[in-house]
């Protein structure tokens, strides 16, 4: 795998890390960007809540991200997950929240965030409209960003237009995908796109010609639930065709909530790395092993039972179990 030379890319939370999340910290000489600065767990897999390993790297990766925004001039929202955006309420028991850890995020910042008035769905127009009550109170700088474009020096922050969240028409609504440029290197990050299954977004993505991409998979966890068998398969030869043009593909989030998701994809990775590309996941972009703990959620319950206090604490009704932090 050959590195970029001019734009340095930090991944900082993602399921390869064992949490919910896309957080990444994009450098050039002239600023610092933060790409969807949220993060969560998965409320329940295999009819179990979060083990306290899980707990333990939501709460590694948060600090992560709060130090990352320390540092960071410019923190982007691609949508109003809440695994891509840092609400500004009291939730330990999924996000790790609270108003001063959404202060420190996004206190002082310039936000580029995804327009809550159009190409949106309901439950994220709420959320968006309370985040623009929460960040105009902290940030420097507000602005919707959808299909425009932003200059930093010589770097240039690209927003194209909303693409949607999976399959055409889906009804988790739209996303922004963002293209970093610099002295001839891109970066594009290509948030919750699941592959991507629309062909739209497909060629949106083989148009910018990036040099590396930050994707996020299919979720395959959800075959023959809410997503078909077809629509997966087809989302896998798009990835295959994008990395006959991506030297480096960063694959990651929805298709590693399964732990089978190699069996998948693993052709793909064997036929890019012949033409000398690569598809990793985040932790192995950077040298580290996959931690993919809502996947093993089941296995990690049967080897490391949690402690008595824990279940405790895991049978409080979820309103007031968000107010006290797990005894991890």
């Amino acid at each position: 795998m050959k590195p970029l030379r001019k734009i340095r890319v930090y991944p900082l939370a993602f399921e390869s890390f064992g949490v919910r999340s896309m957080c990444t910290l994009v450098e050039t000489n002239d600023v610092r960007i933060l790409l969807d600065a949220g993060v969560s767990l998965g409320p329940n897999r295999f009819g179990l809540p979060p083990h306290p390993r899980e707990y333990a790297a939501l709460r590694q990766c948060r600090r992560r991200i709060i130090e990352a925004a320390e540092k960071a001039d410019v923190i982007t929202v691609s949508h109003y997950h809440f695994d891509h955006h840092t609400p500004s309420f009291t939730d330990w028991a999924n996000l790790w929240s609270s108003a001063e850890i959404s202060a420190r995020i996004y206190g002082g910042k310039i936000v580029f965030a995804k327009n809550f008035k159009s190409k949106i769905n309901f439950s994220q127009r709420k959320r968006g409209w309370l985040f623009k009550k929460r960040i105009e109170e902290l940030s420097v700088r507000l602005e919707y960003a959808d299909g425009r474009t932003f200059k930093f020096g010589g770097t240039t922050i690209k927003f194209p237009p909303p693409v949607f969240h999976g399959r055409e028409n889906s009804e988790l609504g739209w996303v922004l995908m963002t293209i970093i440029e610099y002295e001839g290197e891109k970066v594009l990050f290509a948030p919750d796109i699941q592959g991507p299954l629309c062909d739209s977004t497909l060629r949106l993505m083989l148009n910018e010609m990036a040099d590396l991409a930050i994707i996020g998979g299919p979720p395959i966890y959800l075959a023959d639930f809410r997503v078909s068998r077809e629509m997966i398969s087809k989302a896998v030869r798009n990835i295959a065709l994008l990395s006959r043009h991506i030297p480096i593909i960063i694959l990651d989030h929805h298709i590693l909530r399964d732990r089978n998701w190699r069996d998948w994809l693993q052709k793909v990775i064997d036929n890019s790395i012949k033409i000398g590309h690569s598809i990793v996941t985040a932790a192995e972009y950077i040298g580290k092993e996959n931690h993919l703990l809502e996947a093993n959620r089941k296995d990690l319950f049967e080897a490391e039972p949690p402690s008595r206090e824990f279940m405790q604490w895991t049978k409080i009704p979820m309103r007031k179990r968000k107010l006290i932090m797990p005894p991890i």
